[in-house]
């Protein structure tokens, strides 16, 4: 089930408030400028399936999100539990981090889970399946798969090359909780 936890920067212990309906969390990141959608395939997907065969599922979605924000470039990546490189492909964006383009990601499977530090507050949100998240440039914030990560993910880009880790030295990132294997999807 998606969720968001909203926290004061200086509480991590306890959050302030917390929602699973999606049209909530639309609605409260909504606030801070984040967008958060729900989005249903237009053909079934198998397992396995193509980069080209989950984009066309999504297609309407994708051009409609392209059109609006402008973005150029559409890929899939995937990364399951058995991956050799997991661990460290997960520390790669624990920390807190901005970029300079946005970081857009649709959940076609799994889950991961976007904390951004917005206004004095933390914003932790598990997305899952069927959960698109708009996190805009400069926004900061960090991002965990978990230390058994599964997901296949849909990303849009205006520039890939602007999506480079700018990392704040901040240790924020270690003081709010992490995405642990029991509250994400499985494979």
């Amino acid at each position: 089930m998606s969720r968001l936890r909203i926290f004061n920067d200086t509480q991590p212990q306890t959050p302030v408030s917390v929602h699973t309906d999606h049209a909530n969390i639309a609605h409260e990141l909504a606030k801070v400028g984040v967008r958060f959608e729900q989005w249903e395939a237009n053909q079934a997907i198998a397992p396995g399936a193509s980069q080209d065969e989950v984009i066309a599922a999504y297609r309407a979605d994708i051009d409609r999100l392209m059109a609006e924000e402008g973005y150029q470039t559409v890929d899939v990546i995937s990364l399951k539990s058995d991956h050799p490189d997991r661990a460290t492909l997960r520390q790669k964006f624990l920390s807190e981090h901005t970029h300079s383009e946005d970081e857009v990601r649709f959940f076609v499977a799994g889950a991961g889970q976007f904390t951004l530090h917005l206004e004095g507050k933390v914003y932790d949100i598990l997305c899952e399946q069927g959960d698109l998240i708009g996190v805009p440039d400069g926004t900061r914030h960090w991002f965990d798969m978990s230390e058994s990560p599964y997901f296949v993910a849909i990303r849009l880009f205006t520039n890939k090359e602007g999506w480079v880790a700018q990392f704040t030295g901040e240790d924020i990132a270690d003081r709010f909780p992490r995405m642990t294997p029991h509250t994400s999807a499985t494979a």
